[in-house]
């Protein structure tokens, strides 16, 4: 169940996904105490920080392609969670949004402020993309090792 709730913490960032999910795998793997329990939780692992590191690196990478600056998303990052306690549930998307976008537009001005934000939104979608397939995986290799122990 706890491997469940993982990915709706990948999925609204309020829970550790991964690390969730790695952890409930260890609590089993100790449980089972098989060869197969600790190949599951060493697989697990290594999908976990192999999807950590890509989440990281691959959005920035297209972030600094785009030019968009680690200060502009740490103070969208901050808006966000104002947002979050300002409007409820969308406040946080809202406060990430126009707080990324306003700072774009004096960096960059109106024309290209758009698009610089549509890209900073892409890449945030990406590391969630990246994050969420590593807990698919993760829950599909324990869902097929309960099923066949």
């Amino acid at each position: 169940m706890v491997v469940f709730l993982g990915l709706g913490g990948i999925v609204i960032p309020i829970l550790p996904g991964l690390t969730l999910q790695v952890a409930a795998v260890m609590v089993w793997a100790v449980a089972e105490g098989s060869p197969m329990g600790w190949v599951v939780a060493g697989v697990s692992v290594v999908v976990a920080g192999v999807a950590t590191v890509l989440k990281y690196t691959r959005p920035g990478r297209r972030l600094k392609e785009a030019g968009v600056p680690t200060r502009v998303l740490a103070v969208a990052v901050v808006a966000a969670i104002v947002g979050f306690f300002v409007v409820p549930v969308v406040g946080v998307v809202l406060g990430f949004v126009l707080a990324l976008y306003v700072f774009e537009r004096a960096r960059v001005g109106r024309e290209r402020a758009w698009p610089s934000t549509r890209t900073a939104l892409l890449a945030i979608a990406q590391s969630i993309g990246i994050e969420l397939a590593g807990g698919l995986l993760i829950l599909i290799v324990f869902v097929a090792a309960v099923f066949l122990t």
